[in-house]
C-alpha cells in the first residue's frame, strides 16, 4: 500500500488521542484501513478496536477495503455504524435490566401513526387546530424536532425557544413528552433512542458505566465532524479513561448543523471531551486539479470557524476545468459535448442546493430529451403535488369537462392547502362534481368547517369555474391569476412546519413561473410537459442535492442555482445570521469539491443575482494560476493579478513552486481603483460576481456614469459606476 508522507504519520500514530483532518479526496479511508493493518500487524487484539463509520454504506466500503488487504486469515475488528452500536448496547443493557425491553419501530407508518396520537393528546384542548397539525408536513417536522432533542440531549422547551420551528408549532414541547409516553406504554422504541436511551442510562449510573468500559483500547471514527452532542458522549463514556480515540473528518465539511453537527465538535469540543490530541493533516486531495484547490481554498477561506489548513492538489490529478454560466443552455451545450467526447451521461452530476431548483433544469432536460435520474423519485416535478395541482388549473381552462371529474376537483381543491381534512375533500369533490353548484349553508359537508375554511373553499369553487373563460390565455399569466387567486404564497408559508420548507414551496412558485413564461402563448406544451411520464434513467444525469452528494464525486458536475437567496439560502424574512452564513460557506465548499474534470457554476439570471460564493472562490483567477503551473516554471510568464496573493503564495510554496504574483486592486475601492471618467464603448471590465464583460453603454455624469455592460457569463446589466465591484482590463478593448 503507498502512502504520502502525511498518510503514514497518521498510520504509525503513536500513544493518545490523535485527530485527523482530512480534505475532499484525500484518501482518508485507504489511511484508516492501513491504521487499522498497522494496529493489528503490532499485535492489538482485533476486539480491542472500534472502528465507527457514518452510515451503512461506508461501513460496507470500509469493511470491504479492510476484508481485501488483510493478510489472510486475519481476524478482524468490529466496524460498525452509531445506530447498530446503540442496537448492541440497547441489547446488553436490556438483558441487564437497565432498561425495559422495548420493539424497534421501523416502518414509516408507525411513527406517523405514534406521532399523530401524541399530537391529538397534546391539542386536546385545542381542536380548532387540529387538523392542520396534523397535515404530513407539520408530522415531519415533530419527528425532526423529537430526534433534535435526543441528538442535542436537551430538554424539549430548551430547544423550542432556540429554533425557529414557524407558526403552528407550539405544541411541540407537549407532543413530545405525549410521544415519549406513548412508546413506554407500548413498549416501543424509535431509531433515537438506540443511542439516547443507552446513553441516558449509563450517564445516571456509574456501575453500568464499569460494566461497558475497559474493552476498548482503540476507537477510531469516520465523519467525526458530522456527529452530534449523543453520539459524542456515548463515544466518551465506552472509552472511557483507557481506549485511544482517533478522529477522522473535516470541519470544513460539516453541513448537518440542522440535525445536531457542530464544526466546533472536531475543533475545540473533541478536546473538551478526551483532553490534548496530535493533531495530523491530510491536505492533498487525489481528486481534482489545482484550479478547484485553489478555488476551494478561496470559498472557505471566509469562515471564521474553520481549520487553518490548505487543500492541495496532488501531481497526477486531472486538470479540473472551472466555468460560470448562466441558465440551463450552458448545462445542455456542456452535456452535449461531454457525449461527443464519448463520456458517458451517468459520469455527470446536477447538484442543487434544493430540489426546487432542480426545476426547471429537469424541465430543459425533458424538453432536449436528455435522459436523467434522480436520487429521490418523489422529487420529479411531475409527481410534486403542488406541480400536478397548477398543470391541473391549467388543464381545466382547457378542458371544460373536467369540472365534472371528480378526482380532478379533489386535486384543486387540496392544492395548496385548504387546512381541511382529505375525506371532506373528497366528498365535497364528489357533489360539486354533481350538482356544478355551491352547497347551501347548512349542508352536512359544511358542518364544522371553520368559517375562514368554507370561505377558502367557496372562493376556490369560484376560480375553478371561472377557469373555462379564461383558456385562451397564455400559461404565464393564467398561472400568475391562480397564484394570485388562492393566495398561493401565503398559504404556503403558513402550512409549512418548517420555515425554510415553506421557503422552498415559494421559490418552486417562482420558478414554474418563470418557465411558464419561457413557454410563451403554448398552454398545451407547457401542460404536457409538466405531465409527462418519466422515469429514472440509468444511463442519465444524476440529479441530487448537496446533502446527498457528501462524500460522493463524479467527473462532470454541475452546480445550478447559485443565485442570492437560493445559494445562499435566505429571505427577507428569513435573514442570514453569522452562523447560517458559515454553514452554507460550507455547504458551497463541499457542492464544488465533488468534481473531478469539470465543474460548471450555473445561476439563473432572473431576479436574484449570482451568489456572492462564486466572487469568493475567485474562479477565474484559480484557473489562470492553475493553467500557469501547468505550463511550468521555465516558461517566461506575464504576473498574474490575484485578489488574495497570501493564499496563492501559500499554495505555490506547499507545492515547491512559484509564479509572479501581483495583488489586484480591491474592486469598487476608489483609491486605486479604474478612472471612471474613461469609461468607453468597448472596455472590457471584471465585475467581482458577473467576472469579465464589455461596456455596450455609457451614459449620465461623466464622473459617475451609469453603464450598460455585456457580460460574458451573466448576460446584460447596469451598473451604478462608482457603487460596482469592478476593475478594468487595461489595455483590452474590443
Amino acid at each position: 500500500m503507498r502512502l504520502t508522507a502525511e498518510q503514514r504519520a497518521v498510520v504509525e500514530h503513536g500513544a493518545g488521542h490523535a485527530r485527523v483532518a482530512a480534505v475532499a479526496g484525500s484518501g482518508k479511508t485507504t489511511t484508516m484501513v492501513a491504521r487499522v493493518l498497522h494496529l493489528l500487524a503490532r499485535g492489538v487484539a482485533p476486539e480491542r478496536i472500534l472502528v465507527l463509520m457514518f452510515n451503512r454504506s461506508a461501513r460496507e466500503d470500509f469493511q470491504g477495503r479492510l476484508a481485501a488487504m488483510a493478510p489472510k486469515g486475519q481476524r478482524l475488528p468490529d466496524v460498525r455504524t452509531f445506530h447498530s452500536l446503540g442496537h448492541r448496547l440497547t441489547g446488553s443493557l436490556t438483558r441487564w435490566g437497565a432498561l425495559s425491553p422495548r420493539q424497534l419501530l421501523t416502518a414509516d407508518w408507525q411513527v406517523e401513526r405514534l406521532l399523530r396520537q401524541a399530537t391529538q393528546r397534546a391539542l386536546v384542548d385545542s381542536p380548532d387546530t387540529g387538523e392542520a397539525a396534523l397535515d404530513a408536513e407539520r408530522l415531519e417536522a415533530l419527528a425532526h424536532f423529537c430526534a433534535l432533542v435526543k441528538a442535542e440531549m436537551v430538554p424539549p422547551a430548551e430547544l423550542y425557544a432556540r429554533l425557529d420551528f414557524g407558526e403552528s408549532t407550539e405544541h411541540f414541547v407537549a407532543a413530545f413528552e405525549h410521544a415519549e409516553m406513548l412508546l413506554a406504554d407500548h413498549g416501543l422504541m424509535g431509531y433515537a433512542d438506540l443511542l439516547y436511551r443507552p446513553l441516558r442510562a449509563l450517564e445516571a449510573e456509574a456501575a453500568l458505566r464499569g460494566r461497558v468500559q475497559g474493552y476498548l483500547d482503540h476507537v477510531i471514527i469516520d465523519e467525526y465532524q458530522d456527529i452530534n452532542v449523543a453520539q459524542q458522549r456515548l463515544l466518551a463514556v465506552l472509552a472511557g479513561e483507557r481506549a485511544e480515540v482517533m478522529a477522522v473528518g473535516d470541519a470544513n465539511q460539516c453541513i448537518y448543523e440542522w440535525r445536531g453537527a457542530h464544526p466546533d465538535t472536531m475543533l475545540e469540543r473533541f478536546t473538551e471531551t478526551f483532553g490534548e490530541a496530535v493533531d495530523y493533516p491530510l491536505s492533498t486531495t487525489f481528486r481534482h486539479g489545482h484550479a478547484l484547490a485553489l478555488a476551494a481554498n478561496h470559498a472557505i477561506e471566509a469562515n471564521r470557524r474553520r481549520p487553518e489548513q490548505l487543500c492541495l492538489a496532488a501531481a497526477g490529478n486531472p486538470r479540473t476545468r472551472l466555468a460560470q454560466a448562466c441558465g440551463s443552455r450552458p448545462l445542455l451545450e456542456a452535456l452535449s459535448a461531454w457525449q461527443a467526447e464519448g463520456r458517458a451521461l451517468n459520469e455527470a452530476c446536477l447538484l442543487v442546493r434544493s430540489w426546487s431548483l432542480s426545476v426547471p433544469l429537469q424541465l430543459a432536460l425533458l424538453r432536449e430529451g436528455i435522459p436523467f435520474r434522480l436520487s429521490r423519485e418523489d422529487r420529479f416535478v411531475f409527481r410534486l403535488p403542488l406541480v400536478q395541482a397548477l398543470a391541473g388549473y391549467l388543464r381545466l381552462a382547457r378542458e371544460p369537462a373536467l369540472l365534472a371529474d371528480p378526482a380532478h376537483l379533489t386535486l384543486l381543491l387540496g392544492q395548496p392547502t385548504p387546512f381541511v381534512a382529505r375525506e371532506r375533500l373528497v366528498a365535497l369533490a364528489r357533489q360539486l362534481a354533481e350538482s356544478q353548484r355551491w352547497p347551501e349553508r347548512h349542508d352536512p359537508l359544511l358542518a364544522g368547517l371553520k368559517p375562514h375554511q368554507r370561505r377558502t373553499l367557496k372562493k376556490r369553487w369560484a376560480l375553478l369555474c371561472e377557469l373555462p373563460r379564461l383558456g385562451a390565455w397564455p400559461p404565464a399569466r393564467l398561472l400568475e391569476h391562480v397564484v394570485e387567486a388562492v393566495e398561493a404564497e401565503k398559504v404556503l408559508k403558513r402550512a409549512a412546519a418548517r420555515r425554510d420548507k415553506g421557503e422552498e414551496d415559494v421559490r418552486l412558485l417562482d420558478v414554474l413561473l418563470e418557465q411558464a413564461g419561457e413557454l410563451g402563448n403554448d398552454p398545451e406544451g407547457f401542460i404536457e410537459l409538466l405531465g409527462r411520464p418519466v422515469e429514472n434513467a440509468r444511463e442519465g444525469v444524476l440529479i441530487t442535492t448537496v446533502h446527498g452528494a457528501k462524500g460522493l464525486e463524479w467527473p462532470l458536475v454541475a452546480l445550478a442555482g447559485v443565485n442570492e437567496q437560493d445559494f445562499p439560502h435566505y429571505t427577507r424574512d428569513n435573514p442570514l445570521s453569522a452562523q447560517r452564513l458559515e454553514e452554507e460557506r460550507r455547504l458551497f465548499y463541499v457542492a464544488i469539491t465533488r468534481a473531478r474534470e469539470r465543474l460548471l457554476l450555473l445561476h439563473d439570471g432572473g431576479d436574484h443575482r449570482p451568489s456572492r460564493f462564486l466572487a469568493e472562490s475567485a474562479w477565474e483567477e484559480c484557473q489562470r494560476v492553475a493553467e500557469a503551473l501547468e505550463e511550468g516554471s521555465g516558461a517566461a510568464q506575464a504576473p498574474l493579478g490575484v485578489t488574495r496573493p497570501a493564499l496563492v503564495e501559500h499554495y505555490l510554496a506547499r507545492l515547491g513552486a512559484s509564479l509572479p504574483l501581483v495583488p489586484a486592486s480591491p474592486p469598487g475601492v476608489a483609491e486605486g481603483g479604474p478612472d471612471y471618467r474613461t469609461f468607453d464603448v468597448g472596455q472590457r471590465l471584471r465585475h467581482a460576481v458577473f467576472g469579465e464583460g464589455e461596456i455596450d453603454l455609457v451614459e449620465g455624469d461623466p464622473d459617475n456614469p451609469v453603464i450598460e455592460v455585456r457580460f460574458r457569463h451573466a448576460g446584460r446589466r447596469r451598473l451604478i459606476a462608482r457603487r460596482a465591484p469592478i476593475e478594468l482590463l487595461e489595455g483590452e478593448r474590443s
